[in-house]
């Protein structure tokens, strides 16, 4: 059975997706995914089948540009859909159809959104996947919006106020998806009902919910054939000169603090790792940055401080005295099984809601991004240190998830579909 798993993003919206493959891979099957060209040495490296998707992140010029432009509070959604994805749908149409050549079964990510098409198209069965619950838009269970963090006030409201806000958010997307439209009408496909980025994103068959179960339960409005699988987690490898460096400072004292940023946000960090530094030497702590594989490391760090390009999470985060990070979904998963207190500094996206969730399970405190600073982070670290509950749920969450391997539940849905063709 050959299967193509389409992701576009981030190292973490291609991260879950390798994990997924690797587990398809170990059951028998043909597992490739298609992604953006830079991605092809990561996805090859672990063993698998690689189909370039679209002119890769080069055709938008600078990438640190790129991500201020997304992570902007007011307009990066408006950025993506419309200076992004729309503008691409006809290219990316086209790759993912050579790429689905002989393929049994399609998977999709929400920003894949030809995928449906191909897939309609060839006759092939295709399953949905979504990384975070923001993705459903529930109004049972509604997200923390990046730049809307005020909705959260009205949550005691009830569905009504959500009801309304996603339908204003529908009316925009129905001008922003007129390429999408277009598209369908030129390659001769019928109209959708609805939405591609909403309803439409979603598979008749099958959708998979690639996250842990503590962090959302299934709503009535979730759409129907939703499975959570738990978080496929995929890390990459260590250099040996790091291995050596970091057990040298882990064991020179008492556990440090972490900070992390993921894949993205590091390069639009700002001031994050200047207030990281001396919030860790007002709390006389110890600390270890992973500032970004392609990020330059800071200078004249202080002997209690230690600065690396990437470490594995799920190598460091289990040994932290607490985990500082922005709850991107992938970063938030493996911090989840480290079984340490968590402190979140979310930027956007989906990041907002993660962080909620994440507090309401009891392990994690939340700073918001407008409010971070020395004092505060050395503030908020200093509460989440002194209470032991934090610690206690962490380590009772870890162990609850232990036994879950979301690659492994993944593949078997998918297989299950492939094999009900």
């Amino acid at each position: 059975m050959r299967i193509l798993l389409a992701t576009i993003g981030s190292l973490g919206d291609l991260h879950p997706y390798v994990a997924v493959a690797r587990a398809l891979k170990a059951r028998g099957a043909d597992a490739v995914i298609a992604s953006a060209p830079e991605y092809r040495a990561d996805v090859e490296g672990a063993g698998i089948g690689f189909a370039p998707v679209g002119p890769g992140f080069s055709h938008f010029g600078d990438y640190r540009t790129l991500l201020q432009r997304l992570f902007d509070a007011r307009h990066g959604t408006r950025f993506l859909i419309r200076e992004v994805v729309m503008p691409l749908l006809r290219r990316t149409y086209d790759d993912l159809a050579r790429a689905a050549e002989g393929a049994s079964l399609l998977v999709s990510h929400p920003l894949t959104l030809p995928l449906p098409i191909v897939a309609q198209q060839k006759r092939l069965p295709w399953a949905a996947t979504v990384l975070a619950p923001a993705n459903f838009l529930s109004t049972w269970d509604p997200p923390l919006i990046a730049g809307a963090e005020w909705m959260r006030g009205v949550r005691r409201l009830g569905r009504a106020p959500y009801r309304l806000l996603f339908g204003l958010a529908a009316m925009q997307l129905r001008r922003w998806e007129a390429p999408y439209r277009a598209l369908r009408r030129e390659l001769g496909v019928p109209p959708l009902k609805g939405l591609a980025m909403l309803d439409g994103q979603f598979s008749p068959r099958l959708n998979l919910g690639l996250f842990d179960a503590p962090l959302a339960a299934p709503q009535p409005d979730w759409p129907p054939h939703t499975r959570i699988t738990g978080a496929p987690l995929h890390d990459g490898v260590l250099q040996s000169s790091d291995i050596a460096q970091l057990d040298g400072f882990l064991r020179g004292g008492e556990p440090p603090l972490v900070f992390a940023l993921g894949s993205s946000a590091v390069w639009v960090a700002g001031d994050f790792w200047r207030h990281a530094v001396a919030a860790t030497l007002a709390l006389r702590r110890r600390a270890v940055l992973i500032t970004g594989r392609d990020t330059p490391l800071p200078a004249n760090l202080p002997a209690q401080v230690r600065a690396f390009g990437y470490l594995p999470y799920s190598m460091i985060f289990p040994r932290a005295a607490a985990v500082i990070h922005q709850a991107g979904i992938g970063t938030l998963s493996q911090a989840l099984r480290g079984g340490r207190p968590q402190l979140i500094v979310p930027f956007a996206f989906d990041q907002p809601d993660n962080a909620l969730r994440a507090s309401r399970l009891g392990l994690a405190r939340v700073l918001p991004l407008k409010k971070l600073g020395a004092a505060s982070l050395a503030h908020e670290l200093g509460a989440l240190l002194q209470a032991p509950a934090y610690a206690e749920k962490a380590r009772q969450i870890a162990q609850d998830l232990k036994a879950v391997n979301g690659a492994e539940r993944a593949a078997d849905e998918l297989l299950k579909l492939g094999e009900s063709r």
